[in-house]
């Protein structure tokens, strides 16, 4: 996923990037970093629900238009993680072109386990992610947008009859105006979706981890301006559904 590698980290543990290391350095530290950190979900101390989990996220079936990855996960939040970091690519550029222009949304899903439960959870897993996006100025002063949003993310859970529990979150938006020598650059707004819910356990106390995940990508697409995929004709994603997208655009922009 080469348009999302080197982008600035959201995890806490990522915060002090200011030590003058290059870039080229960084990112084979961060690459080190997080294939240790991918090793635990094999390690034989690690929960077998977990390990199923994981691999449920490896083996799932995606859109054509998400690149996906493994990243390196937060390490104080639950004592088993494992993260995902995606990009929605415009299909309609040309495929010889790697601009960042093509991307249309961002976004990270982690995967916290914690064997003996976690009050706040009501369960043993809980998922956490963050999206984003750019957005046209007119779309950005939409008063409804943080609700229509949040809806696509509790829609795209039901359209696969995902059960889950606890959720919360926010929704934000913010607008970056230019001045003195960045000052030609034209003003811009991103929509920010930051997340969280406990998916329910199914057989084994393994919860469906592939299906939550592409409703986590589908959330990813219609941010990015894409329609959603009609799963059932009478569902919510069917085509006598009122589905509200945003208007396809480019994605963040580097700063």
């Amino acid at each position: 996923m080469a348009a999302a590698q080197g982008q600035r980290s959201d995890s806490p543990e990522d915060s002090g990037d200011s030590d003058g290391m290059s870039e080229s350095v960084r990112e084979g530290q961060n690459a080190r970093d997080m294939n240790a950190a991918q090793e635990d979900d094999t390690a034989p101390s690690t929960p077998q629900a977990f390990r199923s989990a994981v691999d449920a996220l490896r083996s799932a079936r995606l859109r054509p238009e998400i690149e996906i990855d493994p990243t390196r996960p937060p390490q104080r939040l639950a004592p088993f993680s494992y993260a995902l970091e995606a990009t929605v690519v415009d299909a309609a550029a040309d495929a010889a072109d790697n601009d960042d222009d093509d991307v249309l949304a961002d976004g990270r899903l982690v995967l916290l386990h914690d064997p003996a439960g976690h009050e706040a959870w009501h369960g043993t897993f809980r998922l956490v992610t963050l999206v984003r996006a750019e957005l046209e100025a007119e779309m950005a002063a939409d008063p409804m947008l943080p609700d229509v949003c949040w809806s696509w993310l509790t829609g795209s859970l039901a359209a696969r009859g995902l059960a889950y529990g606890e959720p919360s979150g926010t929704v934000t938006r913010a607008s970056s105006h230019y001045f003195g020598g960045i000052g030609d650059r034209p003003p811009a707004s991103q929509i920010e979706i930051r997340a969280s819910w406990t998916p329910r356990e199914g057989p084994g106390g393994v919860p469906d981890t592939a299906a939550h995940l592409a409703a986590w990508c589908e959330l990813l697409c219609q941010v990015g301006g894409l329609p959603p995929v009609v799963t059932d004709s009478n569902g919510p994603n069917g085509p006598d559904s009122a589905v509200v997208t945003l208007p396809q655009r480019r994605g963040p922009q580097p700063s």
